[in-house]
Formats: C-alpha cells, sequence, structure tokens
C-alpha cells in the first residue's frame, strides 16, 4: 500500500535500482583482491595456530580459545552475527539473481574462511549483475 503523503517525486526517488545499471567494473576486481586477502590473511593465523598446538586443526581447543576472555568472544559473537545474516542474505540475493554456484560459496566459508566467502561472493555478484546487464542491453 502507497503512502499518500509522499510526494509523487519522491516516490520515485524511493525505488530499487534496475538490474540492467551497469556495475563498475572496478568493483568486482576490488571484491576480488579482498576476497584473497581475506584467504590468506585467516590462513596465516591457522598455520600458526597449528604450529603452536599441534600439526593438525583442533576445532575444539580452536573454539575455546575464540571464547578465552571478554575481547575474543566479542569478536567470536560479532563474527557468528553477522555471517549468518550475511550468509542468508547471499542465498536469497543468489536466487534472485539466478547465480549459479552458491555451494562453492558456502562451503569455502567454512573451509577456507567467511573472509574469503563473502567478498568472493560479491564479486561473483558483480560479474552476475554485468552478464545481466549485457543481456539486457543496459546502459
Amino acid at each position: 500500500m502507497s503512502n499518500p503523503s509522499l510526494s509523487p517525486s519522491l516516490n520515485s526517488s524511493l525505488s530499487v535500482p534496475s538490474l540492467t545499471t551497469r556495475p563498475a567494473p572496478w568493483l568486482a576486481w576490488l571484491y576480488l583482491a579482498l576476497a584473497i586477502a581475506g584467504a590468506v590473511l585467516p590462513w596465516l593465523a591457522n598455520l600458526d595456530f597449528m604450529r603452536v598446538y599441534g600439526n593438525s586443526f583442533d576445532v575444539t581447543v580452536f573454539i575455546n580459545l575464540a571464547n578465552a576472555n571478554p575481547a575474543a568472544q566479542s569478536l567470536s559473537r560479532d563474527l557468528l552475527v553477522g555471517a549468518s545474516a550475511i550468509t542468508i542474505w547471499m542465498v536469497v540475493e543468489s536466487r534472485r539473481l539466478g547465480m549459479r554456484h552458491l555451494w562453492v560459496v558456502l562451503l569455502s566459508s567454512v573451509t577456507i574462511a567467511f573472509a574469503f566467502a563473502a567478498p568472493f561472493f560479491l564479486f561473483l555478484r558483480e560479474r552476475r549483475l554485468a552478464e545481466l546487464a549485457r543481456n539486457s542491453g543496459g546502459s
């Protein structure tokens, strides 16, 4: 239901941007660079963790250390809630845009790092938006 108190010009300014709007090509590459950093930086820390706490990745020890003090708990909980919300959005957005291979992004979130998966999804999303714009003859 529309709000009659809104002027027609305000109503039109609230419209959702068209999928045919051509995305900025540099943005996809920025997301890809962030994905690479999001893979490398956490895994450097993971490798250091394995060196210090054993040659395998002991998830129990990792979770205990991630909750060892209030600062670590804050970061862990922040990541859990934020990653959960973004993961739900990634599923919804990938369906909306008809993106393929979301499973690769979701699997990488738990095998590589969420810091990789989120910007990698954004990279793939920008590529999909560009594809949709090309196919529709967008500007």
